[in-house]
């Protein structure tokens, strides 16, 4: 079974952070709660992390996985370009559920944009998701927790029974708030295309962008 890592009388918030951040600084896989649902976290610059994220999902090699950053500023190290399509719908929607696909740095893991040349990149609005990945320093693996083709989970009950023997831990921050996963949008060409629409509208971004 994994290590369970929730604050209760013993343990304060502050350190079941803390331990969730040594799990993922010595390789291990962790499932922690977003403004959506509960992600799978690695160290994105751990190719071994990246790897065993796609054994605990069953997840194909060619599916990219996006990332979660601490602040805007991380974005540089990782991308190309910032076209000025995505600097308004950063301005607007971070943080929040909108993941925003870019031109990858050489800096990108090629296992993360499956071999696109792509990288997906947010900041979360979820405070435990921003403070894990704010203490890792940095990028953190953002997809779902839970087996590909699976319902996404939306409470750590929920991953324990899809992938709870396949990770070393799982953060019980409660239920998040479920829905629809983030949207996508990639900003690479012009105009900038909807990948998927979910939780934020393709109206909503419309309004910013056209």
């Amino acid at each position: 079974m994994p290590e369970i890592l929730k604050s209760d009388a013993n343990s304060s918030e502050k350190e079941i952070i803390s331990r969730a951040v040594e799990i993922l600084a010595d390789g291990g896989i962790i499932a922690y709660p977003t403004e959506t649902f509960y992600g799978l976290g690695a160290d994105a610059t751990n190719k071994k992390s990246i790897e065993k994220i796609f054994s605990v999902k069953g997840r194909d090699f060619k599916n990219p996985i996006s990332l979660i950053i601490g602040k805007r500023d991380d974005i540089y190290s990782l991308v190309k370009d910032v076209p000025e399509s995505a600097k308004k719908l950063m301005d607007t929607f971070w943080p929040g559920a909108l993941t925003i696909v870019f031109a990858a740095s050489d800096k990108v893991l090629p296992a993360l944009t499956a071999g696109s040349g792509k990288i997906g990149l947010r900041i979360s609005s979820h405070p435990i998701a921003q403070a894990i990945v704010q203490k890792l320093k940095k990028p953190l693996t953002a997809t779902s927790a839970n087996l590909s083709g699976s319902p996404e989970c939306s409470t750590a009950d929920e991953v324990i029974k899809q992938i709870g023997n396949k990770v070393d831990a799982i953060g019980d921050w409660g239920k998040t708030p479920g829905g629809k996963a983030s949207t996508i949008i990639d900003v690479t060409c012009s105009p900038a295309t909807i990948l998927r629409e979910g939780a934020i509208s393709r109206q909503a971004i419309k309004k910013y962008i056209g």
